[in-house]
């Protein structure tokens, strides 16, 4: 099948090889062209701009979105609107809301344009084991482009999860599941480094890998990271979020679904990027005015 690729980053770029390894074709195309070179020399056909892409493919038209989410996506999709033709299909794979899918859905479909969500879980890893895909848009586009869909993704690793939106609805509790995880690891690993025992952490990490109740791909990773650096010295304590795990806390408030420990896990990001926080000296204010207790002066 030949398909449409916009945006060849870390992720885009990586699917459009595993593509093309898989035996499609695909019509490559960002704003930095020497990705589009890199590509072409993967065996990919290269894009000048989306018109290009557009000329290049037969309708019906598939064309895989993968720019970052919001208003890059947005500008996108409204961008290729015009150039394609009902009854071609556009995918967003980014980490879009699953809202802005209803309605982009519900816009493209009144001028006869199919549109589906792909929720896209693998990372960088995923041009060698696979990326999981949470799909969603209707049943027949789906089965149109479960070629694709199987190339890209290992065995059972797709699923078609309902209608406009509910790819990425899956993804986004995904993700919040992930900063749960990712705390509780961080935590744990940290309770075994201040104890006092001189642990192996590393060694922990891999032997809990074999066998045990808390083995996972996460916990292969943190093993990697600390046989790399035991002591994790080179990176800072600042942890970024990506907006999905804002949206699974909101969803779970507007649902009435306790999440108490995803929504603690977006706030320890919160805090992560505070230095010498106001609330910390307000705590320390409190216990001084009410206890007389010691408290330490600010470095001047």
């Amino acid at each position: 099948m030949r398909i449409g690729m916009v945006g060849l980053g870390r992720m885009g770029g990586n699917m459009a090889e595993r593509l093309l390894r898989r035996g499609h074709e695909v019509v490559a195309y960002t704003r930095d062209h020497s990705k589009v070179r890199a590509a072409m020399d993967k065996g990919a056909l290269g894009a000048r701009d989306l018109e290009d892409v557009v000329r290049q493919l037969t309708p019906p038209r598939a064309i895989w979105v993968m720019v970052p989410a919001g208003a890059a996506t947005q500008e996108m999709i409204d961008r290729l609107a015009p150039l394609v033709a009902p009854g071609d299909l556009l995918i967003d794979g980014g980490n879009s809301r699953y809202t802005d899918d209803i309605a982009r859905s519900g816009a493209l479909k009144s001028k006869g344009i199919h549109y589906m969500d792909a929720g896209t879980s693998g990372g960088i890893w995923g041009l060698e084991i696979g990326y999981c895909l949470m799909v969603g848009g209707e049943r027949e586009d789906f089965e149109r482009m479960l070629p694709v869909f199987e190339a890209l993704a290992p065995p059972k690793g797709v699923l078609h999860c309902g209608p406009a939106g509910a790819g990425h609805y899956v993804k986004m509790v995904h993700n919040g599941i992930e900063y749960g995880l990712m705390q509780a690891y961080a935590e744990g690993f940290e309770i075994l480094k201040e104890s006092r025992y001189d642990l192996d952490l590393a060694a922990i990490a891999s032997l809990w890998n074999q066998g045990s109740v808390v083995r996972s791909w996460l916990l292969e990773l943190t093993a990697r990271a600390l046989e790399a650096d035991p002591g994790l010295k080179a990176l800072s304590d600042y942890v970024e979020d990506s907006g999905e795990g804002r949206w699974t806390v909101a969803e779970s408030i507007d649902l009435s679904v306790p999440a108490p420990v995803i929504a603690l896990s977006l706030q320890m990001r919160f805090r992560s990027r505070q230095e010498n926080s106001f609330a910390g000296r307000m705590l320390a204010a409190m216990r001084q005015q009410f206890g007389g207790h010691a408290v330490r002066s600010a470095e001047r």
